[in-house]
């Protein structure tokens, strides 16, 4: 009896080992699994994407991009083979060549259509639900070919907004957007543009944001991702198509920091600037009232104004074209106190004119060479000054008085001159910004509807 006991106790006891090892494996090949699965989730999750990427908004926006590169980079081909036939006729015969050319611009616009100009696009954006009309596209882009490689004071800038924001509001019609999302693509469409000439894809995404401000500057900012995302894919593209170098445009001198001072300094040169702003928009003012007067169609005003150009660049060279060469030009020629003055005022003049007798055309880049002037005619006045300081903040202010687009302006400036220290152009950049007329020099960014602003 007790023998059969022992084997029963024997048995029970082995058979409670077995289970309980059973089920401690059983345990473990479950933790085991859990913790795989777990660390497979963490796998997963961490190496999922930004929703953006590989979404179809994204592809959206860097195919207009492309578009908008491909575009800009057509147009400056087309505009550097017009500039060098164009340039050679110097002398009298300048004045015939610009007057002819404002003549035949001014023709293609009666025929064709008005294009209109930066306040048009302003207002469309803001009351018209971001709708631009490509209709207009023709019409702009030959008459400011026409007006730009001729000689006039305005730059590319505008033209290629206005067309590549156009393109962005055809494809966002085709594509059935509504809303902010059809607003953000014609706002992305108008960066592409913007940033193809500058070479800064977040200083022209900024820029396609603050033109457009009332009372917070950067007032779109849903559009900012689309706009930067576009205007990225714009840059490689119009780079890839004109084979134009990276690097600064403009060849400044060595900027050496003294400290706190140049802040001080900075925001000095920022209220000179902002003065000459100030003049500036006075000066189109009046012009625009002038050329108001002028009777019959527009190509009489825009033959008007390249009789006047002509006559200007017959006797001062260097204020014809839009100054993307001449900036360098002035810098490394030497002039005078009084031939720098000289120059300040005949471009601003030659600028008005340009803006107010129905040429086509930006006049940012013209600003900057205004300032660039301004800066060199300072530093003949006061020698000794930071040179390179003293350029960058005149450019820097009188561009945000009169545009009020003080922090797209900083960034514009870094990657044109090379200039990398953000903080003294952000002060001047500023004063400009504040010591603007409260008038902006594009009445459309009061935020007023035109049809109210009419009643």
């Amino acid at each position: 009896m007790e023998l059969y006991r022992f084997w029963y106790n024997l048995i029970g006891i082995s058979i409670c080992i077995k289970l309980t090892l059973c089920l401690s494996m059983t345990v473990m090949t479950i933790t085991k699994k859990r913790n795989i699965i777990r660390v497979q989730q963490i796998l997963k999750g961490s190496s999922r994407f930004n929703p953006f990427v590989f979404s179809r908004s994204f592809f959206l926006w860097a195919s207009l991009g492309i578009i908008g590169g491909i575009v800009a980079g057509l147009y400056w081909i087309v505009l550097e083979f017009m500039l060098g036939f164009l340039e050679r006729y110097q002398g009298v015969s300048v004045i015939a060549v610009m007057t002819i050319a404002g003549l035949l611009a001014g023709l293609i616009i009666h025929f064709i259509g008005n294009p209109g100009e930066i306040e048009l696009i302003v207002n469309n954006i803001r009351f018209n639900k971001g709708q631009l009309e490509p209709r207009n596209n023709p019409s702009m882009i030959l008459s400011s070919l026409f007006c730009i490689s001729a000689g006039g004071s305005a730059g590319p800038e505008a033209p290629l907004v206005q067309v590549t924001g156009s393109i962005g509001s055809w494809l966002a019609k085709k594509l059935r957007l509504k809303g902010e999302d059809f607003r953000s693509f014609t706002i992305a469409g108008m960066a592409s543009g913007f940033t193809s000439l500058f070479g800064a894809p977040l200083g022209g995404s900024l820029f396609a944001l603050e033109i457009l401000h009332h009372k917070y500057v950067v007032e779109y900012y849903e559009a900012l991702i689309p706009a930067f995302v576009s205007s990225c894919a714009s840059y490689i593209v119009f780079t890839l198509v004109t084979h134009i170098g990276l690097g600064p445009t403009w060849t400044f001198p060595q900027y050496q920091s003294h400290g706190l001072d140049d802040f001080y300094f900075a925001i000095l040169y920022g209220m000179i600037g902002a003065l000459i702003g100030w003049i500036f928009i006075f000066s189109v003012r009046k012009f625009k009232a002038l050329f108001n007067l002028v009777p019959g169609p527009i190509f009489i005003k825009t033959a008007l104004g390249g009789l006047i150009l002509g006559v200007f660049a017959y006797y001062l060279p260097i204020t014809r074209y839009f100054g993307h060469d001449q900036i360098n030009e002035v810098i490394h020629a030497r002039f005078g106190l009084s031939m720098l003055a000289i120059i300040i005022v005949a471009k601003i003049l030659t600028i008005s004119i340009t803006a107010t007798s129905g040429w086509r055309g930006g006049f940012i880049i013209p600003l900057f060479f205004v300032g660039t002037c301004l800066g060199l005619l300072i530093e003949r006045i006061f020698p000794g000054q930071n040179v390179a300081l003293l350029l960058v903040c005149c450019m820097a202010s009188i561009n945000a008085c009169v545009t009020r687009t003080p922090i797209s302006t900083i960034i514009l400036l870094s990657t044109l001159t090379g200039f990398g220290h953000f903080i003294p152009i952000m002060f001047a950049s500023l004063t400009g910004f504040f010591m603007a007329p409260k008038t902006p020099f594009i009445g459309a960014q009061l935020g007023v509807h035109p049809h109210t602003a009419e009643e």
